[in-house]
């Protein structure tokens, strides 16, 4: 398969077209891309009360591949009867994500027991009962909770507080496998967990870093910004083991010069070795504090623990440093070089920064590196980890955590007359476990894949498979409605965002909640996540105690409780009457007043692990192709790395000869706690020597599960694997 020299552009327009004809029509997908709905993919913020395929700054046309994905996959039909019939769950476990996600819209509840080969339907009221008898004969804390970012704030927040009425803090969501470690880091360094500025911010940077991450395939309205920067003579520092084509050039189609002639994307490409980035960030300050170019006003009066921080620097060794990146010295003084010059600079990330045992120190090291020149806590500059869900963040916000904050506890308990638990709770690697040795007997799902997103793939199937009830509240089918099953597993349809009976919220990476205006429901059938949450709390707990959970089916109902109870979203109650979308206040730093506990952004040191893997293996991350959206595959293909299937191994023509292995050729790839047999090797020369690439949820097996102890956030980049031939020639 050719490899496509630029991201966007033609093929992207022709694949819009593509998409039309399978929604129904080109003017039908128009004109539902077009509805005040927030975007059901990234975070990025687009659409609301705005108009979808417009940002937060107005500006439209802003449309990605990824948003029309989503939305022609809601645009489905529903799965026809005989298909429960024709497939039974042996057979459905074989099917691909790929296959899973194009079967059709859920329309009917289904009941998988496991004595039976087939789900099968049954109604509503059946449902309900089954759930609800199943919660009142256990005691809260044997049953666990599970949020995906692609629901509401008013669905996480009634789901998380039906939990902790109910009496359990196994409350958990999505970002504990992604961005986890993001939040941590950023709490830890300047007091908030999400970024520190706003998209205006990001238009008037001069020099962005983009560390760790793809954006044009997994974020890729972010590259008309990216475009915006390098237009007005700004920079953008490229720091990834692979070199991804969209980061060097690509094409947006809603520009017509950038679509005739593109527009390249990074002026410095840097491949470290997998792991390799808390040298190089150390690296990079440690030039700056040797060129005189640190801002040392700052780090004395705006930042703590800045003495310790900069004889840090000084005691490290550049052959330390050089030798733990892989990035030379040469190297490491011309991205300093660049970022001593700019005025107003700009720190992004994605998950390979976040998914390694220190994905936390990682984050700190990049907040220590802004606060080298000041660049945190004034307007035009600042911390950005790239988000993915659609409301990730904001699930997260409303409550969706094992621990409350304490302003939200204390304000839930005041303002309901509750009693809530104060149990630590498990995060979601810890439920995992927990499940595994048989101590939690049901789980529930607010979307997602539970099992897709599992490290250790193996292990976490016979985790669920312990279980004596796992729900899932979903939109179409993935992989882990047919992997890992409970003794009884009961699959309920919901509505799509564009399709709910009542507006709902979202909040985007800049902190900025958007109201979505919702729609007709396009098929017969589901019903709206939280009338299936208000209805299920209502059979359980009843409607005599503080809650009226029937009348909860109001999104309006809930914003007022939202409202009361979460700093920041005063605003949210009247949102629906006045359609006044905002920023939530107190997490955009414009002024070096952070808070922290000292007011002060805290600066912190840390050992620098050595690489993994010795001469004969491969460090290898777990990566998302162009044709997919985190465990969701849309498309097999992966054109902008010239890939036609996705059971491959991305391998360096160096790396292929050093290991004795050619291109097309079937191996067996061994990490220390799972193989895959039978992949096969693709020959790929844009990344690194040393490492390798896989997708993601596949390579899952591969995984262990190892994790960041500050974040609980599994490693999935990083794995040591053996690669060895199956055969001696080609397949």
């Amino acid at each position: 398969m050719r490899k496509l020299s630029s991201g966007g552009g033609w093929q992207a327009i022709k694949y819009t077209f593509a998409k039309g004809r399978q929604a129904g029509g080109i003017w039908k997908l128009w004109k539902a891309m077009r509805s005040k709905n927030a975007c059901k993919t990234c975070a990025l913020g687009m659409g609301g009360q705005k108009g979808g395929m417009v940002n937060e700054l107005g500006s439209f046309p802003e449309v990605c591949k990824k948003s029309l994905q989503a939305m022609v996959a809601d645009m489905q039909g529903a799965i026809k009867p005989e298909f429960w019939q024709t497939y039974s769950v042996a057979q459905l476990s074989k099917f691909t994500p790929y296959q899973m996600e194009h079967s059709g819209r859920l329309t009917q509840p289904m009941l998988y027991e496991r004595d039976a080969n087939n789900y099968r339907p049954i109604e509503w009221d059946e449902a309900f009962r089954r759930i609800a008898d199943k919660l009142k004969s256990l005691p809260a804390d044997d049953t666990f909770w599970y949020f995906s970012g692609r629901s509401s704030n008013e669905a996480g927040f009634l789901l998380q507080l039906f939990a902790r009425i109910y009496g359990t803090n196994n409350v958990n969501n999505c970002s504990y496998y992604c961005h986890q470690a993001s939040g941590v880091g950023l709490a830890s360094t300047v007091g908030s967990g999400t970024a520190t500025l706003v998209l205006e911010d990001v238009e008037h940077a001069d020099l962005v870093f983009l560390i760790g991450g793809n954006p044009s395939s997994n974020h890729p309205r972010l590259m008309s910004t990216l475009k915006h920067v390098r237009r007005r003579g700004g920079e953008v520092i490229v720091i990834n083991p692979v070199v991804e084509t969209g980061l060097v050039n690509f094409r947006v189609p809603s520009d017509p010069i950038s679509l005739l002639f593109g527009t390249k994307i990074a002026t410095q490409y840097v491949q470290p070795h997998i792991g390799g980035d808390l040298a190089l960030l150390k690296g990079i300050a440690k030039q700056i504090d040797e060129l005189g170019a640190g801002d040392v006003k700052f780090l004395t009066e705006h930042c703590d623990n800045s003495e310790a921080w900069l004889a840090h620097l000084r005691d490290l060794t550049w052959e330390e440093i050089t030798t733990k990146s892989g990035v030379s010295r040469e190297q490491i003084n011309d991205i300093a070089a660049r970022y001593a010059k700019a005025k107003n600079v700009v720190f992004s990330w994605t998950m390979g920064i976040t998914h390694h045992a220190h994905g936390v120190d990682n984050v700190q090291a990049i907040a220590a590196l802004a606060a080298m020149r000041g660049m945190v806590g004034r307007p035009n500059a600042g911390l950005m980890p790239i988000r993915g869900h659609s409301n990730v963040q904001g699930i997260g916000s409303v409550g969706v955590t094992p621990q409350l904050k304490q302003a939200i506890f204390e304000r839930l308990e005041s303002s309901f007359d509750l009693k809530l638990p104060t149990t630590t709770g498990l995060d979601t690697l810890a439920c995992m476990e927990a499940a595994h040795d048989g101590q939690l007997k049901m789980g529930f799902c607010l979307g997602g894949n539970l099992y897709g997103s599992n490290p250790d793939q193996k292990y976490a199937a016979a985790a669920l498979e312990q279980l004596d009830m796992l729900v899932f509240l979903s939109t179409t089918l993935n992989t882990g409605h047919a992997n890992g099953l409970a003794k009884e597993t009961l699959i309920l349809p919901v509505l799509a965002r564009d399709e709910e009976p009542h507006p709902t919220t979202q909040e985007s990476m800049f902190n900025y909640v958007r109201l979505s205006d919702g729609g007709p429901a396009r098929l017969q059938g589901p019903l709206s996540e939280v009338e299936v949450i208000a209805r299920i709390a209502s059979d359980v707990l009843g409607d005599a105690g503080p809650l009226d959970w029937r009348s909860m089916q109001d999104t309006g109902k809930i914003r007022d409780a939202i409202s009361k109870v979460v700093p920041g979203f005063e605003k949210i109650e009247t949102i629906d009457k006045t359609k006044q979308e905002f920023q939530i206040s107190g997490r955009t730093f414009h002024t070096p007043v952070f808070p922290t506990p000292t007011g002060k952004l805290q600066l912190f040191t840390h050992e620098i692990p050595r690489l993994k893997g010795e001469s004969n293996q491969l460090r290898l991350m777990t990566v998302r192709s162009e044709g997919q959206f985190n465990t969701v595959v849309y498309e097999e293909q992966d054109i902008y790395r010239g890939i036609d299937r996705r059971d491959v191994i991305l391998i360096h023509p160096d790396d292929c000869r050093r290991l004795g292995l050619s291109d097309d050729q079937q191996v067996e790839i061994a990490s220390d706690i799972g193989s895959i047999r039978g992949f096969r090797v693709r020959e790929y020369a844009d990344i690194r020597p040393g490492n390798a690439l896989m997708y993601y949820p596949e390579a899952n097996v591969l995984v262990s599960r190892h994790a960041d102890p500050k974040s609980k956030t599994p490693a999935f980049k990083g794995v040591v694997v053996d690669v060895t031939a199956l055969s001696a020639a080609p397949a």
